[in-house]
């Protein structure tokens, strides 16, 4: 299996590296970092790494993996990236988004019609690429598989894997991960973390989610 993970300037360490720390284990799985080019790029808070391979060198996908982060602001109108994406698609069997990386493959065309979810702060735009919004921690429409925040890229590349492989397989991945949260708080949910929390968090993200909302509906318009 040839897993293609885009990745991106400005992108959430969290949402490439866990999931793809678990997909690759896939017995025969292979695993690709891609982006336009090899060169160094740097996450969200500066740190560096490098592509493992291009749109151009990826070869065909059989699982295109679209993580988010700030980074995505750019990519929604990026027609370089999301003509790689359309065309990554119509040949992969699984098509998997995490956190804000579902918008992305909206706005290049591969939302519209299934059920998806992405961060509760911009949950409100998947209308606007055309999905079904579904307020769960993983959603799986037909072979799109979409999570929320960060660390639900944990659980939805675990339901890939059992998807893609089997649910034996990704039970053991589980195992040798040693996934069993117990977090200190139960505050990881808008539904759960006290009004005033959520509040000042949204306060804080909302112009970010209003730019990519102005992008996005310029798109739909156009």
């Amino acid at each position: 299996m040839n897993i293609g993970m885009l990745v991106f300037p400005d992108i959430t360490a969290i949402d490439y590296v866990a999931p793809a720390d678990l997909l690759v284990r896939i017995p025969g799985a292979t695993l690709k970092l891609v982006w336009k080019h090899t060169e160094p790029i740097r996450t969200e808070l500066g740190w560096e790494f490098r592509p493992t391979a291009s749109f151009e060198s990826c070869g065909q996908l059989d699982m295109l993996v679209v993580p988010g982060g700030p980074g995505i602001g750019a990519l929604l109108d990026d027609e370089e990236t999301l003509r790689f994406l359309a065309r990554q698609a119509a040949g992969a069997t699984w098509i998997v988004g995490i956190c804000t990386g579902p918008l992305v493959l909206g706005a290049a065309g591969l939302l519209d019609g299934y059920k998806a979810t992405c961060h509760w702060a911009s949950h409100q735009l998947l209308e606007l690429v055309g999905a079904v919004p579904v307020d769960e921690r993983v959603v799986v429409d037909r072979n799109r598989i979409t999570g929320a925040g960060m660390t639900s890229g944990i659980d939805c590349a675990l339901q890939a894997i059992a998807l893609a492989s089997s649910p034996e397989v990704a039970q053991g991945v589980q195992l040798f991960a040693e996934y069993d949260p117990q977090p200190p708080f139960d505050t990881g949910s808008p539904h759960k973390a006290p009004a005033a929390m959520v509040a000042a968090a949204r306060a804080k993200v909302q112009p970010i989610v209003a730019q990519r909302a102005a992008l996005l509906s310029a798109r739909r318009r156009a």
